[in-house]
């Protein structure tokens, strides 16, 4: 049965924390994959989980730099992981299929935004080729280990960047349309809400939910492709010393992972999935054309596209699996 895109009153909100999320649960035992889990809010999805007992698996397409930022850490693998590189998706989840484990949390966290990379080596657009296909080509290569848990939870990482407007299905690579940075991040980020919704209906059967999560404006290295011109517009000042100076409304890195951390291990979502999230709780169904910065546009969580996109994407990797 589908969820309800309507909040669920979890009791957290926008500055909770990861840690406070994971206030008296143990993890011990249970095995999580996440992809960019050495800086950002990656890394304190990382940290929070680790401390709660979970064994955490970090894809990092540098493993010494990952290793060394994460030596602080217990309970931590690291393999190297290029979401923009079929091949070294393939080497990753056949490492982690060798070690016969099953997977109870794939937390799709690492991106890339407004890149002034137009393309991949593929042709592919940028975005849309790490924030989503990326993830699709790791989720299909671990299905086994994810069914093999009983109880699993995927957890993308979208983002109010959706806001942007629907996917352009004619036009994914940008080919016809001039190049907007802005438009294709929150394009991708679209697809990945919409990978949520098809891949809960796929998986549900056998146990394997999938959240989206909108983690908050965070000013992180993300923001690196970002001119002062642009940040300013965000009232942000960006300091010699590459911090950062805002006027307000941003979250630090724990906050920012509390969400994809409340959609993974929290027990009011038991039974449930196929919904996008914020501030730890299920977000609500805004208007199309809504110029607010929270909930979730239509389109983001439409069914009939979020199919339409499985099955384009498929064919753009020549995946047909299981899932």
């Amino acid at each position: 049965m589908m969820t309800e895109q309507k909040p669920l009153h979890s009791g957290f909100g926008s500055q909770t924390t990861a840690q406070e999320v994971l206030a008296g649960q143990d993890l011990s035992g249970k095995v999580a994959i996440v992809t960019g889990g050495h800086s950002g809010i990656g890394l304190e999805t990382t940290r929070a989980l680790a401390e709660a007992g979970a064994t955490v698996i970090v894809g990092a397409r540098n493993v010494t730099v990952a290793q060394e930022l994460l030596a602080p850490l217990k309970n931590i693998e690291v393999i190297q992981l290029d979401l923009a590189d079929p091949t070294s998706i393939d080497e990753f989840t056949a490492v982690f299929r060798s070690s016969n484990r099953a997977l109870d949390l794939l937390i799709l966290n690492a991106g890339v935004s407004f890149s002034p990379t137009i393309k991949d080596s593929r042709g592919f657009d940028t975005h849309f080729a790490t924030n989503y296909l990326g993830h699709f080509q790791l989720t299909e290569g671990l299905w086994d280990a994810l069914k093999l848990s009983g109880n699993a939870r995927v957890v993308a990482l979208s983002s109010i960047g959706h806001m942007s407007g629907p996917i352009d299905f004619d036009d994914l690579q940008f080919t016809r349309r001039p190049y907007d940075k802005v438009v294709s991040y929150g394009e991708s980020k679209t697809a990945c809400s919409l990978f949520a919704v098809e891949l809960d209906r796929r998986g549900r059967e056998h146990g394997v939910r999938a959240f989206a999560v909108h983690p908050g404006a965070i000013l992180s290295g993300l923001t690196r492709h970002l001119s002062d011109e642009e940040l300013a517009g965000w009232g942000v000042i960006r300091n010699e010393d590459g911090t950062f100076t805002s006027s307000g409304g941003f979250k630090t890195a724990e906050q920012g992972a509390a969400t994809s951390v409340w959609c993974a291990v929290s027990p009011m979502l038991n039974g449930k999935g196929g919904v996008y999230c914020e501030d730890c709780d299920i977000a609500e169904i805004v208007p199309a054309d809504s110029t607010l910065q929270h909930g979730v546009r239509p389109w983001a969580i439409d069914p009939v596209l979020a199919k339409k996109l499985w099955t384009i994407s498929e064919d753009l990797l020549n995946i047909y699996q299981t899932v």
